[in-house]
């Protein structure tokens, strides 16, 4: 179990969200506070990988504003499409994709989103933890569910990779492109990462939670505890606030998964393939059973399996959650 936070932390976060100084007598008077306390519970912050100010005089601040999760913020700019999602908007949570999964088993409904400020233990693809940056990330799970079966669901991963790619796309002059299975790159930096799990019938009802995360604003520690190279939006010059991109995140998951209920991934393979940034190039993948082999990314094919041209020519099909695709290192 992560360690239980204060009550007051967040509340008191969100009023240091301006980037202003805030004195720490005023923050005690407000919250109903000793000092010390208001000191404690902003330590706890710090250790949370929140940059906080404190200087003899002035009080605390945070030093860049944060924009904290707001749901009417989140409505406002989902429009019409609100009503299409069960919003959940959490402090702290142990993971979303954990969340929406005990929801789903326990019947919730298509479409139930989950949202945190902070997740203790996230994780990633291949058992790796997805680490949560408080106010520099962005960290939520959807629940979809299917009435075809888990055999209809090949592809999904990549068609929320898509989704992601492109609402980031709606801000950034910097394009973000995608690497097999689920992650959104710029300049082969990882952006964002895609967890999906599912569960249900083969060919009867099933459901997938589609966990996303995104890079907002990194600090350097925050960089040197991930072993891969990290990009985040604040790098590429955008500004775009997080209640806006979660709302454009989801307006463009609603158009994606609309079109993948239709025609499959098969439907999205010409548009994934436009922003495929390894395309042409020298790769090996790494196969669950340690061996290496190497060619040329050649795309995807109508299932979602990534595509291997051979030094022969032939092509070859691959797919798995256990599979890890870099570039070759001796080209």
């Amino acid at each position: 179990m992560h360690t239980r936070l204060h009550k007051d932390l967040f509340p008191i976060l969100r009023r240091l969200g301006d980037g202003r100084f805030h004195s720490g007598e005023g923050l005690a008077q407000e919250f109903g506070l000793s000092r010390s306390t208001v000191f404690n519970v902003l330590a706890q912050a710090q250790e949370m990988g929140l940059t906080i100010h404190a200087v003899r005089g002035r009080g605390y601040q945070v030093p860049r504003p944060v924009e904290w999760l707001d749901r009417r913020a989140l409505e406002r700019a989902l429009g019409a499409r609100a009503a299409r999602y069960s919003l959940h908007l959490l402090d702290d949570v142990e993971s979303t994709n954990a969340c929406v999964m005990s929801a789903a088993l326990g019947g919730a409904p298509d479409g139930t989103l989950y949202c945190a400020e902070h997740q203790a233990n996230g994780r990633g693809r291949r058992g790796r933890r997805w680490h949560s940056v408080l106010g520099g990330g962005l960290t939520f799970s959807l629940l979809c569910r299917f009435e075809t079966g888990l055999q209809s669901l090949a592809g999904l991963s990549l068609a929320a990779g898509l989704a992601v790619a492109r609402a980031v796309n709606r801000h950034s002059r910097h394009p973000a492109r995608l690497k097999w299975p689920n992650d959104v790159l710029v300049d082969h930096r990882k952006l964002a990462g895609i967890l999906v799990e599912v569960q249900g019938d083969m060919h009867g009802p099933a459901f997938a939670v589609i966990g996303i995360g995104i890079n907002v604003r990194l600090d350097a520690a925050q960089r040197d505890a991930v072993d891969q190279a990290l990009i985040d939006l604040a790098e590429i010059g955008v500004t775009v606030g997080r209640n806006r991109l979660l709302a454009d995140c989801l307006l463009e998951l609603d158009t994606v998964l609309a079109q993948f209920r239709q025609q499959g991934f098969a439907g999205l393979r010409e548009a994934w393939l436009a922003l495929d940034a390894y395309a042409g190039r020298c790769v090996t993948l790494s196969l669950p059973d340690a061996r290496s082999v190497n060619g040329v990314a050649s795309g995807v094919d109508e299932t979602g399996a990534f595509l291997l041209q051979a030094p022969n020519a032939s092509v070859a099909p691959y797919s798995g959650g256990e599979i890890s695709l870099r570039l070759d290192a001796r080209r």
